[in-house]
């Protein structure tokens, strides 16, 4: 190892020990002189110690004996003196003793081994030291439902995912048993962001921000409670707002799916579901601001309960099967038709459906398939927002729904002529 290289090495280390020390020393800065175990002269030697036993341990007849040894005369003294604070002060945390510790070996890490690593240990060290007063926060309005959620996504990810054949299965080419697992996943994941959100900023935040929220969820699902509200509460305009907001975060989150699962869907039928968005958001700021009486907003649903994981898994099986058989039998027509029909009920499994056959059905009629999906899905809340909601409700919703979807498809015809004026083609978008 070159000199330049270990002065470096011997740096981080000790940058480490510095930036770790600083967030201990603060917490105790107010203590008089003698009264704290450690602060930031004490770390950033600790993150040095470390590098010292990394750098002096490589002997060939005993690798790692050296560093082992001191690593365990430093955990054992320095716990030793956090007792004895901890005696005097009654705090009886062990925090500092593993930051130490965690200390120690970043610093050796640093000179031994990848810097990378330990400088990116280093800052998350810091970090969640730092991150005290949040982190207990979080604790103390965490309840079970969150928890158990958390605990059902990581089984979802890393216990039943890989075990779930990979290889196809089923006539039309097959539907993969992983891949399907990976998209319910997915879909729970993106809708848990809009829970944790009511969570976060609770129900009373108004029917614009849960309406919002509750469309990353089911925007149906927004629609139908709003529009069955607005016959009992006197806030049909928040209401609606609510519900436009719903169906905007909707499309929204459409164009984000399609992107991520088939990226040149993108810029093809991006610009048109990003209008139709705005429309029906800019629909839902004006309501929201015409009046200022709210009401306690339902919060949605887990989206990890099992019986809500296992009908998205279903659904998205079910759509995958018919829109191949479809396509096979009928052609375009017949996965049109599914899209359609699908939409009728729920967006996300049509658009999953799409961007996975976009190998077979190439990228301009995805786009279009997917829009009728849209568009029927549109259709159906305005008929729903009729059937449930009071006259004022279905028809406002049915209008504003009608000029969102117009200025969609407005801009989805003209994108081809718009693409080239940024440089691409639609056989770029294809591609």
């Amino acid at each position: 190892m070159e000199t330049i290289e270990l002065f470096e090495r011997f740096g981080l280390a000790i940058a480490i020990g510095a930036v770790v020390g600083v967030e201990r020393h603060w917490r105790e800065r107010d203590e008089e002189a003698g009264q704290r175990t450690a602060g930031l002269r004490t770390f950033t030697l600790s993150g040095m110690l470390g590098g010292l036993a990394a750098f002096i341990d490589p002997a060939p007849s005993s690798p790692g004996l050296v560093l082992t040894g001191m690593f365990v005369v430093f955990s054992a003294v320095f716990a030793l003196f956090q007792y004895r604070e901890a005696v005097v002060s009654g705090n009886h945390s062990v925090t500092s003793v593993v930051a130490a510790m965690s200390t120690f070996a970043l610093g050796a890490l640093a000179v031994s081994g990848s810097q990378t690593l330990a400088a990116a240990g280093g800052v998350t060290l810091a970090a969640v030291l730092a991150s005290r007063g949040v982190l207990h926060g979080f604790m103390r309005t965490l309840t079970w439902t969150e928890l158990r959620s958390a605990i059902i996504f990581l089984a979802m990810a890393f216990v039943i995912l890989p075990i779930i054949p990979v290889e196809p299965v089923g006539p039309f080419g097959g539907i993969s048993p992983a891949g399907t697992w990976k998209l319910v996943v997915l879909l729970a994941g993106v809708s848990f962001i809009g829970y944790a959100a009511v969570k976060a900023f609770g129900p009373t935040q108004g029917e614009l921000l849960a309406g919002a929220v509750g469309g990353l969820i089911s925007s149906t699902g927004v629609s139908i409670t709003n529009a069955r509200l607005s016959r009992s509460l006197p806030t049909m305009p928040t209401l609606l707002a609510g519900a436009l907001a719903a169906n905007a975060v909707s499309c929204a989150k459409v164009a984000v799916l399609a992107a991520l699962l088939a990226p040149q869907m993108a810029a093809r039928i991006g610009p048109a579901l990003a209008v139709t968005a705005a429309v029906m958001a800019l629909a839902a700021t004006v309501l929201a601001r015409r009046q200022t009486t709210e009401h306690a907003a339902i919060s949605p649903r887990n989206p990890f309960e099992i019986g809500a994981v296992v009908k998205m898994a279903v659904l998205l099986v079910v759509i995958a099967f018919l829109a191949r058989a479809a396509t096979a039998w009928l052609g375009q027509a017949g996965l049109i038709a599914v899209s359609v029909l699908s939409g009728l009920a729920d967006v996300d499994a049509v658009t999953v459906t799409v961007t996975g056959m976009i190998g077979q059905i190439g990228t301009e009629f995805a786009c279009i398939a997917l829009g009728a999906a849209v568009i029927s899905n549109t259709v159906a809340k305005s008929a729903y927002a009729f059937a449930f909601g009071t006259a004022a409700f279905g028809t406002r919703f049915a209008a504003v729904g009608a000029l969102a979807l117009l200025a969609g498809i407005a801009v989805f015809q003209i994108t081809p002529a718009v693409l080239p004026l940024v440089g691409l083609t639609v056989a770029d978008v294809a591609e």
